[in-house]
């Protein structure tokens, strides 16, 4: 139930020596409200003075007030400990992602870490809140009554001691059924987070195919599969509460039973029996909560734990190896035996396995392929956003094993199918690379670019907002933003293109050409594309297939044999094999 991993986060032991502190004196208050209230009533059935009886409601009436006075405080120093807790938790996962970036994405799945970001830390603060407070309930609250009661009556004392450890043994097996559901429906609800960030991604793509009812198909199955196993969890957890409040009713109404039966037949007074029928309830109250709250909290515990391990793992990256540099048209890179594979959500991807790929100069490369071939692996493992499991690599007679390098990245533009825009204005935007650009800098990249007769067309020009994602802004508008930034960036001589023109129509992919082309000039170009006509722009082209380097060479080289790239070619025109 406890993750021992909790008592390792700040403030953890200080919480529960607090918790304990304000849980036994809430023990006692509740034994006291049990014993005055006890007292008054055998005063009342006696028909004693007046007096004794409003003395005992008094201190009932205290003990009433400061025990959920105690509840009160208990639960507001929870709340402020699960809050800043929580957040912290997300500050470290925030954190980490950054740090890792793609590397945890392609493995993870982008749906599951912002699932865990979002929804997750919020179990986890729920998780939080409940199982501390219900935790120290249940360890001090009954052994303290059972104690008292043990002193006032020793056969009641026994009887509720012999019936707990059935009560939980009931809990321990109901509770492992209904957390492996839990624990199957929090993967579930995992997938599905896959799933449906991956669908609102792909769906122009998806449109444009004709694929998108076949695609909401798909995500429908997801989701019910999903219900049917919250319904299936749902069962566990009902009947586990059911079973609970069925044991602990009847185990009160077999001492109720017995306690009568002393009654009747004289064998002790009235005020032992009554204040152990008050008190045994709340003897068994906190075994209840605790019960009822474990449910609510197992999708927490699987956050929490879904956390823990994306924090404790161990990024690939390798200590910085490149010293600065300056790439130019004498610059080269060597590669040679790159492998890599695809873990956890991401293991149906493509992995890479190169025996060697050279790149030199402001040479033009194409990367071609069929979808899922490893082109945008490739693209991500040049760029260094992927880390290699092993390679062997030479930049510029620097031995490297990975190109997840600062003096590296430093170096190139990365140009995606969708450009990253954040929330900002236009000339934000575009200086991405160069924050402290001047305005005439990024008049002059909007102009190279295309986007001045746009911008001009806008009130704010420049200083116009656009949304996260670039809403509100067109695809080609968007993709001229991004080459807006590679041209303000004229220091970075390396750029890389992820198929940038995928989701955009002929029309508006030949309009972005030309400020394309111009850019190619003094720069190593690395072009991942499926379109034909881009091939012909290339001085290099690299076929993959299936992870793997299958031919490479000029297109003119290329062309004059019927190797993979003839074949390619003819399927990417249409033609018959």
């Amino acid at each position: 139930m406890i993750d021992k991993r909790l008592f390792r986060l700040p403030g953890t032991k200080k919480l529960l020596l607090m918790l304990a502190g304000l849980t036994l004196l809430q023990a006692f208050v509740v034994l006291f409200q049990g014993k005055y209230l006890a007292e008054a009533l055998v005063n009342s059935w006696e028909q004693k003075a007046f007096q004794t009886i409003i003395y005992p409601m008094t201190l009932f009436a205290l003990a009433f007030i400061l025990r959920h006075l105690f509840n009160l405080i208990n639960t507001k120093i929870v709340e402020k400990f699960a809050s800043k807790t929580a957040e912290d938790i997300r500050s470290k996962l925030l954190d980490k992602v950054y740090q890792v970036g793609p590397e945890m994405i392609s493995d993870e799945g982008t749906g599951n870490l912002v699932t865990s970001s979002l929804d997750g830390i919020d179990l986890v603060e729920n998780y939080f809140k409940l199982i501390f407070t219900k935790l120290m309930n249940m360890s001090i609250i009954p052994p303290v009554l059972l104690i008292y009661i043990y002193t006032q009556n020793i056969a009641s004392g026994i009887t509720l001691t012999i019936i707990v450890p059935l009560v939980i043994l009931f809990m321990i097996i109901l509770g492992l059924a209904a957390q492996a559901k839990a624990d199957a429906q929090y993967k579930q609800y995992t997938i599905l987070s896959n799933h449906f960030l991956d669908a609102l991604r792909g769906l122009p793509t998806l449109k444009m195919l004709g694929l998108s009812k076949r695609y909401a198909k798909n995500i429908y199955t997801v989701s019910d599969e999903y219900r049917r196993r919250t319904m299936n969890t749902l069962r566990i957890a009902i009947l586990s509460t059911f079973a609970l409040d069925w044991l602990t009713t009847l185990g009160i109404a077999i001492l109720a039973v017995f306690l009568g039966l002393g009654l009747i037949n004289n064998s002790f007074p009235l005020f032992p029996a009554l204040v152990t029928l008050i008190l045994a309830p709340e003897y068994f109250l906190p075994l209840r909560d605790f019960s009822s709250d474990y449910h609510a909290t197992l999708n927490g515990k699987n956050a929490l734990n879904a956390i823990f391990e994306i924090l404790e793992r161990p990024s690939k990256s390798k200590t910085e190896q490149l010293s600065d540099f300056t790439w130019d048209e004498n610059s080269q890179i060597d590669i040679k035996d790159l492998k890599f594979s695809y873990t956890g959500v991401g293991d149906s991807e493509v992995s890479l396995d190169i025996d060697q790929l050279n790149l030199s100069g402001y040479q033009r490369i194409g990367v071609i392929g069929k979808s899922g071939s490893g082109k945008t692996t490739l693209i991500r493992t040049i760029g260094g956003f992927i880390v290699p499991d092993k390679a062997k690599i030479n930049l510029n007679n620097q031995e490297l094993d990975n190109f997840k390098q600062a003096n590296w990245q430093k170096k190139l533009t990365f140009l995606p199918q969708s450009p990253y825009l954040f929330s900002g204005t236009l000339a934000d935007n575009i200086a991405f690379y160069r924050p402290k650009a001047s305005l005439d800098e990024i008049k002059k990249a909007a102009n190279e670019a295309g986007l001045t007769a746009f911008i001009d067309t806008l009130a704010n020009g420049y200083q116009t907002l656009i949304g996260e994602g670039g809403r509100g802004i067109s695809g080609g508008q968007q993709q001229r933003i991004m080459l807006a930034r590679a041209f303000l960036a004229d220091d970075r001589h390396v750029l890389i293109f992820d198929e940038p023109t995928a989701h955009l129509d002929i029309e508006t992919e030949y309009a972005l050409k030309k400020p394309m082309k111009k850019l190619f000039k003094n720069h190593l170009v690395i072009f991942a594309t499926h379109r034909l006509h881009w091939i012909k722009e290339m001085d290099y082209v690299v076929v993959m297939d299936n992870g793997q380097i299958v031919e490479q060479g000029t297109p003119s080289d290329l062309s004059k044999h019927n190797g993979a790239f003839t074949k390619l070619i003819k399927n990417m025109r249409g033609d018959r094999l």
